[in-house]
């Protein structure tokens, strides 16, 4: 049951990738879900706002703490096409996620199993679950494509 709605909000974060890639960002999205509702969404906006940490998962976190009135975002599962970095996931961390479901793994920047774990680091405060894998191939279609197409250029 719960992969069906996994998917479900990974077509969501999906979504908002390919609006990423229309405006020449990698195409990463991301959406934070608490109580099954879509609380908050956002794509990466690195190049459109020449900023180091606007990646999709820290800026739809940030929405979902305007949203909620708190930077306590219990009970709330983020939705991200690429696994998080070490930035994102301690902003996972700080915001006290419950889940974290990725597509695609980064093989250069994961942080949620591949390089290293933060959800699970035994000297943080906070633990969170994370399902790997959701939509992993059509996640990283989206992003195979991207760097096709720039290097096509």
């Amino acid at each position: 049951m719960q992969e069906g709605i996994d998917r479900g909000y990974m077509q969501q974060a999906l979504a908002l990738a390919r609006k990423a890639a229309e405006l020449g960002e990698v195409p990463i999205g991301a959406v934070v879900v608490q109580q099954d509702q879509i609380i908050a969404g956002a794509h990466n906006r690195r190049e459109l706002d020449q900023d180091p940490t606007a990646h999709a998962e820290l800026l739809a976190i940030r929405q979902a703490a305007a949203r909620l009135g708190s930077w306590r975002l219990v009970g709330c599962t983020v939705y991200v096409t690429l696994e998080p970095c070490s930035m994102c996931a301690g902003a996972m961390i700080l915001a006290r996620i419950e889940r974290c479901v990725y597509g695609a793994v980064d093989p250069k920047g994961g942080f949620l199993g591949t390089l290293a774990d933060l959800s699970h680091h035994p000297g943080l405060n906070h633990r969170f679950e994370v399902v790997p894998g959701v939509l992993a191939d059509a996640s990283a279609q989206q992003l195979k494509d991207f760097f096709s197409r720039l290097r096509s250029r």
